[in-house]
């Protein structure tokens, strides 16, 4: 049964599961960003005097990354030499009490430093171990390094992005390391989930041109049933129309007319029964096929009135539609101010800033709230906190064995050396 939203639980579904974040720059930390933001506990590891890279990336606040500060809110910072057995002893007892870890450096570097999957997997067998890099640790490329840039070429998504006749264009956002950020999320939810049925953890191998060529929508199949290579359609949709932008007397705007009705119900709104009548737009196929007669006749009609009388119209008859936004637009757009995807982070300097929030709506728990920042953590900032813990822990432990070792040797004073191999 869905929660009525009388009474929401704060956290989120994560609250409990703690993630160990070697992850560094985006794919890797906006994977553990989500895992965050759904309530995990999500402990970074970072290295001497830098940290992650992402700390020196523009735009500054204060002196600190926004970038960085973005992509790590709500996580722990600490600082950790491998090379130093002190260290090492700290990492052990972290992955002794974690239940993920995500990194995403070249294959090979874990298990040169000691920690790779296939060692872990022995002992600690209850981790998640997740690694993201750009062709995955099989394969002829494995040993290749990937950045976004790298994987949207060889994706396939920059020879479909932009206008025919024109260079190809990378995607506007960081498209690569998105989309595996996000398939490595689903990836650790679902060995999450086995592991509540065999209490074994797993292994989450996320190479980002996988990943790109899975969004390539029907790119793939439409070549190799119609044998023709796709190119890049400006705009448009190139199996819908209208699908793409027009004209109106002030900017540019979108009309996504996706079916027979909807486009019946677009030529009503724009009061042009021609449009209807012609034979030419009778069917979708019929209009992706005259799409340039098409698109001039609209044109024609839209270009006469500013985009917002349009919009109106076409919203009244429930034909999608809408502007083309610009960043600045976002931020105080009512319709994410009022599913409160507009959020504040905030660093040490306490100066915060927007950006956006968690789009996944639970209705047991509490949304964050958008008027209280989410911190980012300054470098190496919970090294004692989790040092603290460690040693409480240690200690609890310790009591907790002894006590037991004593209620043992009350209960089994004929045999004492059953109360020390069941505490051992």
């Amino acid at each position: 049964m869905l929660n009525s939203g009388s009474e929401k639980l704060e956290g989120g579904p994560l609250s409990g599961i703690t993630v160990l974040d070697f992850s560094r720059v985006l794919a890797g930390p906006y994977c553990t960003m989500v895992l965050a933001d759904l309530g995990a506990r999500v402990i970074k590891v970072e290295k001497f005097g830098t940290g992650d890279d992402t700390r020196a990336f523009p735009p500054f606040v204060d002196a600190e990354s926004a970038y960085f500060m973005c992509f790590n809110r709500g996580k722990e910072s600490i600082v950790l030499d491998i090379k130093s057995p002190r260290d090492r002893d700290l990492l052990e007892k972290l992955l002794d009490t974690s239940d993920v870890l995500v990194e995403n450096f070249r294959p090979g570097v874990m298990e040169r430093l000691g920690y790779g999957p296939e060692r872990l997997a022995k002992t600690h067998p209850h981790l998640i171990y997740t690694s993201i890099s750009g062709f995955g640790h099989s394969g002829p490329m494995s040993e290749l390094p990937g950045y976004d840039m790298v994987v949207q070429a060889m994706g396939g998504v920059m020879s479909l992005t932009g206008w025919p006749g024109e260079r190809p264009a990378r995607v506007g956002t960081s498209f690569g390391d998105l989309g595996a950020a996000l398939f490595g999320v689903i990836g650790i939810l679902s060995a999450l989930y086995k592991r509540t049925k065999n209490a074994q953890g797993d292994r989450v191998d996320i190479g980002m041109l996988d990943c790109q060529a899975a969004l390539m929508e029907t790119a793939l199949a439409r070549y190799d049933v119609e044998g023709k290579v796709p190119t890049c359609t400006g705009d448009c949709h190139p199996s819908l129309a209208p699908f793409e932008t027009f004209e109106a007397q002030d900017e540019r705007f979108v009309i996504a007319a996706g079916n027979d009705q909807l486009f019946l119900l677009m030529a009503d709104a724009l009061d042009a029964s021609d449009l209807a009548l012609d034979p030419d737009f009778s069917t979708n196929d019929l209009r992706v096929r005259n799409r340039p007669k098409m698109v001039a006749a609209i044109d024609a009609v839209t270009r006469t009135k500013p985009v917002q009388h349009w919009l109106d119209a076409l919203n009244e008859a429930g034909v999608p539609c809408g502007p083309i936004n610009s960043i600045d637009r976002l931020l105080d757009h009512p319709q994410l101010l009022s599913r409160n995807m507009i959020i504040q982070v905030e660093g040490e300097s306490a100066k915060p800033f927007r950006t956006a929030g968690n789009p996944v709506k639970l209705s047991a728990y509490q949304d964050i709230d958008p008027q209280q920042a989410t911190r980012a953590p300054a470098l190496n900032q919970h090294r004692e906190v989790i040092l603290a813990e460690i040693m409480a822990g240690a200690e609890s432990y310790d009591q907790s064995a002894a006590a037991h070792v004593e209620l043992d040797d009350e209960a089994h004073a004929a045999n004492p050396w059953t109360a020390i191999k069941d505490a051992v």
